[in-house]
């Protein structure tokens, strides 16, 4: 009999910790790693098991950045298994941003974006060499980042030929392209790192502070306003967060920050074009065509 997941990754840990480890249990899988929480001498520790090893690296590096405000957990050890490669840090208590109730979510939302307008002041040096665009020329500029969204890509193997056998869809999907060549023209250069991905069950939250960002691995180097867009452009998809005016917190947020970006709204529509392309994508390389279908229907209403 095949050995199934949950006993391939109790093996490991045995094998790796002895009788340093135990407890191991399950926690919300992602689509590229599984996650595993247990206890390593008596600590609270979280392994994650997955094929792509940059990702774990990305995490090690930006936990050198973590911050009172923007706390990171810090990745001990990252090595290899007999399928992938394995990640282990410590754990964070808390529960997920995405499960916030209404009011919990008006508390901790200003926090995170004031936490993420000030993560931008570190210098990122060190990220360039696990993946993480550096701004002294490293790195593709960030045009060709958002038109990348278009072409082939190792992790989604076959995505544009399952994509074309939605033809509606893919009709989207060209012109939102095409609004992206003809808009990313007019847009000035603004780096920082991106998380990408701050929804999801990555950002974790306690008594109404933030207790940890977690899962760097789709994190690049690019237009910081990329994470407002984030939000802006998976608000709907939160029935019970739709009573918060998002707009008067992001605007409080930018009195509270020297005001309003320079090309904001040109900046951000770009994001959210490109987020809604890169799901579309996605959703057809999973071959889940409802969301598929959503995500395309929300790129309309930016192009």
């Amino acid at each position: 009999m095949v050995e199934d997941v949950m006993q391939a990754a109790h093996r490991f840990v045995k094998e790796r910790f002895g009788e340093r480890a135990r407890d191991l249990l399950p926690l919300a899988a992602g689509d590229w790693s599984k996650a595993y929480s247990f206890l390593l001498d008596g600590e609270d520790m979280v392994i994650r098991f997955g094929a792509h090893s940059e990702d774990f690296e990305k995490d090690r590096a930006m936990g050198f950045y973590s911050s009172e405000t923007l706390p990171i957990p810090k990745v001990l050890e990252v090595g290899e298994t007999e399928s992938g490669y394995y990640a282990v840090s410590k754990r964070v208590a808390g529960i997920h941003l995405d499960e916030l109730s209404e009011p919990e979510m008006r508390l901790v939302l200003p926090q995170l974006l004031g936490a993420l307008h000030d993560f931008q002041r570190f210098d990122f040096t060190a990220t360039q060499q696990v993946g993480i665009w550096y701004p002294k020329g490293a790195g593709h500029d960030w045009a060709v980042k958002l038109l990348s969204v278009a072409e082939p890509r190792d992790r989604l193997p076959g995505w544009r030929e399952r994509l074309d056998a939605s033809p509606y869809e893919a009709q989207v999907f060209d012109a939102g392209v095409d609004t992206l060549r003809q808009r990313l023209p007019q847009l000035s250069e603004h780096r920082g790192i991106v998380h990408s991905d701050l929804l999801n069950r990555n950002v974790l939250v306690s008594g109404g502070r933030l207790t940890g960002v977690i899962d760097w691995g789709n994190a690049f180097y690019g237009d910081p306003l990329y994470d407002i867009a984030w939000f802006l452009y998976w608000w709907p998809w939160y029935p019970g967060w739709q009573d918060i005016d998002l707009q008067e917190i992001l605007d409080r947020h930018w009195d509270e920050h020297g005001g309003r970006p320079l090309q904001m709204k040109e900046r951000l529509l770009c994001c959210l074009v490109h987020i809604g392309l890169d799901h579309i994508a996605y959703s057809a390389y999973r071959q889940r065509p409802e969301d598929m279908k959503r995500n395309a229907k929300q790129l309309l209403t930016y192009i």
